[in-house]
């Protein structure tokens, strides 16, 4: 199956959640591609924050993400951190400019499950992810949550709807590799039922 992982991420931590998706995907055989959407910040306004900085350099190979990675998915995971409990505006421009595939019924059936991180625990992230699912559902595609059906899930934080991180100075304050990888493997394998 063809799994593509699009994301946004200023410092780093949606990025980090992404290469462990990707690691996991790949492990179950997928055919993976990672896309981060458009920046419209400038460089130079966050200059002085040290993460942003680091992370821009870590993923300057990452291939800017197009309408034609959804096309060409089975499956796609988005990663988007919380801004003021809702999507980043980054993502959302990249969402609202698939208006053509969407009118085009490309985008129906395709499996969808989505993770999100704020600075704190209460800081948005459930209805971040819920958010892409109403997107998602107005497109026609299939919504994967992780639900509660695995241990790892309830030590990331108990999020039914996908993994959520509580992203600090520091990495995440919650453990989240494990409900990721759950995450992963859980849409990797719906649809590879789901495509037979």
């Amino acid at each position: 199956m063809k799994l593509s992982i699009i994301y946004y991420s200023q410092t780093g931590h949606n990025y980090q959640m992404v290469k462990w998706a990707e690691e996991e995907a790949k492990k179950l055989g997928a055919e993976v591609r990672v896309r981060k959407v458009h920046e419209f910040l400038e460089a130079n306004e966050n200059n002085d924050n040290p993460a942003w900085k680091k992370y821009r350099e870590d993923s300057k190979d990452v291939v800017e993400a197009s309408g034609e990675d959804l096309e060409w998915a089975d499956a796609v995971l988005f990663s988007s951190p919380t801004r003021f409990g809702n999507i980043a505006f980054q993502m959302k421009a990249f969402l609202d400019g698939q208006g053509g595939l969407w009118a085009a019924g490309k985008l129906q059936d395709k499996m969808m499950s989505a993770m999100s991180s704020a600075q704190n625990n209460n800081g948005g992230q459930e209805t971040t992810v819920q958010a892409l699912y109403k997107t998602f559902a107005h497109w026609g595609s299939l919504i994967v949550p992780t639900g509660f059906t695995d241990d790892s899930v309830f030590k990331a934080g108990g999020n039914p709807y996908g993994t959520t991180a509580t992203a600090t100075n520091e990495g995440f304050a919650n453990d989240l590799e494990a409900a990721v990888r759950h995450q992963t493997k859980r849409l990797v394998e719906l649809t590879n039922k789901f495509i037979g």
